[in-house]
């Protein structure tokens, strides 16, 4: 088990954001040969991968591309023994105003990775759901076996990429298996998303910050770990056709969220609420909270970072990083 990386040729799609660089990091470190399939851009950036160790970038090849185009994904997967599908359109507000996208590259996107790797006959492929999939509780904590509400155009996107996925598994023997994370964070992560919402806005000297629905509750992760469930989930044997929560189990709303972090920061702000911020009424996802006992027994993973920990780290990062943040600018 400690030498499956050592040498494996590995692609890592969306590869370039917050989690998908922080899990090829963790990989080039273990001896992988990462590929990384990053969304082209005519300036030659390549996200996070700019800022990554020399020393790490030997072990990291950058291949540019379009997860909606079905010639350069082929070219991507080829050679490749795990692949690893994290490309996504991931705002959920923004696919109340372009559901499309969504589905182009959710979805499409999604057929043709699926379809290069029934062609090159790949050792392991993971597709990257998420916990929104599963829609407010119905029952608690949320195990694999929850039914599927799909509130929002991203979360509908997403339950239909990770059936087609299913599909390829029966119907063709892709070798696939789901890994649905619970709330990540941590550093590089955009400021559209709640925590680093919060944080950067204190940091930049805000009294009052602008927030949406203060009374959901989310089950929150900090981005090692969940970087380690791929990476236990790719290393276990016959989960093919299989689905795995990736969450803490502890719940927390985002009112006693935000009461804990201006407690980390040290800092004195109020909170107001931003309409603008707020989901659709039918759409907001009330509570999540995750069952990862099957990923615990199958995989070996377990959380290893607390909560306060892990913000104590992504406040420490964003201080270190706020010009990254557009702190006036409520990005969807």
């Amino acid at each position: 088990m400690n030498n499956f990386w050592k040498g494996k040729k590995v692609l890592i799609t969306g590869a370039e954001g917050f989690i998908g660089s922080n899990l090829t990091e963790e990989l080039a470190k273990k001896g992988a040969k990462a590929r990384v399939f990053i969304f082209y851009n005519s300036f030659g950036k390549w996200g996070w991968f700019d800022h990554t160790k020399k020393n790490l970038l030997k072990n990291i090849e950058i291949f540019a591309g379009d997860i909606r185009d079905p010639y350069r994904v082929s070219e991507a997967v080829k050679g490749q023994e795990v692949v690893l599908h994290l490309a996504s359109l991931i705002g959920i507000p923004y696919s109340y105003c372009a559901p499309d996208s969504y589905i182009d590259t959710n979805v499409k996107g999604t057929l043709n990775i699926l379809n290069a790797c029934r062609s090159q006959r790949i050792e392991r492929f993971i597709y990257t759901s998420t916990s929104e999939v599963y829609g407010t509780a119905k029952y608690t904590p949320i195990d694999e076996k929850h039914p599927l509400q799909p509130q929002s155009p991203y979360s509908a996107s997403k339950i239909a990429a990770e059936n087609i996925s299913l599909s390829y598994y029966y119907s063709f023997g892709v070798p696939v298996s789901v890994l649905r994370p619970f709330n990540t964070y941590g550093p590089r992560q955009s400021a559209r998303a709640i925590i680093p919402t919060v944080i950067s806005q204190i940091y930049a000297g805000k009294k009052i910050i602008e927030l949406g629905n203060l009374a959901p509750t989310r089950d929150f992760n900090y981005v090692k770990d969940t970087a380690n469930a791929f990476i236990k989930l790719a290393e276990t044997s016959k989960v093919e056709g299989e689905i795995f929560n990736a969450g803490s189990g502890r719940e927390i709303s985002i009112k006693d969220l935000v009461e804990l972090i201006i407690e980390i920061t040290g800092k004195r702000v109020k909170v107001a609420n931003n309409q603008n911020r707020l989901r659709p009424k039918a759409s907001e996802v009330q509570r999540l909270i995750c069952d990862n006992t099957k990923i615990r027994e199958s995989c070996g993973w377990k959380p290893t970072v607390t909560l306060e920990q892990g913000l104590e780290m992504t406040c420490r990062w964003i201080k270190d990083h706020l010009d990254s943040c557009k702190t006036s600018v409520y990005n969807i």
